[in-house]
């Protein structure tokens, strides 16, 4: 049972006063999101009008309280706590799992992946009654946040509640240590009310330290994505019949504009000696499914939607996945794969997806949300890095010439995820340690 005055931590009149401050400032924004939410829901046609109750706290009545309350932010998160989510299901089958995301592309990635065996609803805003009595409904004996998504009227809310609060797979970056150490009479006292954190890596250990987490708080557990993907793999059969063609097939994944322009630029070069190189385009978010099928139209370029076609017709040579939840089986048959955001700044996404099936990687510069897993990817030749198309249509060209050297590069890949698993079962000991 998680005891908040063990944990030795008294707010002070200044802390408090910030987290006033911040929640007055937070009532003053909401009406302006809700507005903009409204609009878009609007202009979408959304028909998913109980969110924006939900995230005023009016949740549904769960069939069972108590138990683990799991927050992701959306479709990535949820995706690599779903090995974590699914070790808690078998261990203790009896005790409820509720879900939490922010997105409606989260949402529909827990139903695709628990169906009916957990319970979802979209977390609330960060306000101390909304927060509170949200709990209330839920009696979570744990809430699990993952990554990222630290709200401090949720973590206060716990800790007022003596509700253990653990970051699992925490993550954080150097540019945003620097920008909560601005903040640090709100972020220093959020932290010192969590139950713990699990650190996905050494420098996210390290900035935590830094920013005022206590030693006895943290555990390197290394991250759980290791262990997803690993066990993502094995339910992977093909893609639209491209596992039975012997043409190379170039895995573009989790892309952002300008990424799907560049790559474009490196086929029309490498098409010129290999016409029969097959590239698949899986963009990040589905708004812009229908903007990068504007922009292959625009540039002449043959293609056909997944959502359109079983198999890849004859004279085409592109692939547009519009469809949420295909990138593992697109991975699953490529020759090499381009992992997006890294050529645009957004950080980089998730280089072990490809890698779980011994493929080749390539990235941009940006590569600081996981800055760990693609510096041990490159130090063992699996990933290289890229800045342009010239790049790019370089290393496809030297991969395709060089089967040795691709076939290095592959399993070079595989052996870092096997190397790198277990963070799951460290992560199961942090949670179970807590609750003792």
């Amino acid at each position: 049972m998680f005891d908040a005055e063990r944990s030795g931590y008294k707010p002070t009149f200044l802390d408090e006063l910030c987290r006033y401050a911040y929640t007055l400032a937070l009532t003053l924004i909401i009406p302006i999101i809700v507005t903009v939410n409204f609009v878009q829901s609007f202009r979408d046609k959304d028909k998913n009008t109980h969110r924006g109750l939900q995230r005023f706290g009016v949740v549904p009545k769960p069939k069972d309280v108590g138990g683990y309350l799991v927050h992701c932010v959306s479709v990535g998160e949820v995706v690599a706590a779903s090995c974590l989510i699914k070790r808690i299901k078998q261990d203790t089958p009896h005790i409820p799992v509720t879900i939490t995301t922010t997105t409606v592309t989260g949402a529909a990635r827990v139903k695709a992946l628990f169906g009916e065996s957990v319970q979802h609803f979209y977390l609330p805003y960060d306000l101390p009654v909304v927060m509170s009595t949200m709990l209330s409904r839920i009696q979570p004996k744990t809430v699990l946040i993952t990554e990222v998504e630290l709200w401090p009227n949720l973590i206060h809310a716990c800790w007022k509640k003596q509700i253990a609060c653990i970051v699992v797979n925490a993550r954080m970056t150097d540019r945003s240590a620097k920008r909560y150490n601005k903040v640090a009479k709100l972020f220093t006292p959020m932290v010192n009310k969590l139950s713990h954190i699990c650190a996905q890596g050494q420098r996210d250990f390290d900035n935590y330290l830094r920013l005022g987490a206590a030693y006895n708080q943290l555990t390197l557990t290394n991250n759980i994505k290791f262990d997803q993907v690993a066990s993502a793999r094995a339910s992977q059969v093909g893609f639209m019949g491209l596992e039975q063609y012997t043409r190379p097939v170039i895995v573009a994944g989790s892309t952002h504009d300008p990424e799907e322009e560049i790559l474009i630029s490196a086929m029309n070069e490498l098409w010129q000696s290999n016409p029969h190189i097959v590239l698949v385009i899986v963009p990040r978010h589905p708004q812009r499914f229908d903007i990068v099928a504007s922009f292959l139209e625009e540039s002449s370029v043959p293609f056909v939607r997944s959502s359109q076609a079983q198999q890849l017709p004859i004279n085409t040579n592109v692939i547009l996945v519009d469809e949420m939840g295909r990138l593992n089986d697109a991975y699953s048959v490529a020759y090499c794969a381009f992992v997006g955001g890294s050529i645009a700044n957004r950080g980089g996404h998730n280089a072990l997806e490809p890698a779980a099936f011994s493929t080749p990687i390539l990235m941009g510069p940006h590569t600081y949300n996981n800055p760990e897993i693609c510096a041990y990817l490159k130090a063992c030749g699996a990933l290289q890095s890229v800045t342009d198309a010239h790049d790019i249509a370089n290393w496809i060209r030297k991969w395709i010439d060089e089967p040795k050297s691709h076939q290095k590069a592959g399993l070079s890949a595989k052996k870092v995820l096997s190397d790198n698993s277990g963070a799951v079962e460290k992560t199961l000991r942090c949670i179970i340690n807590v609750n003792k």
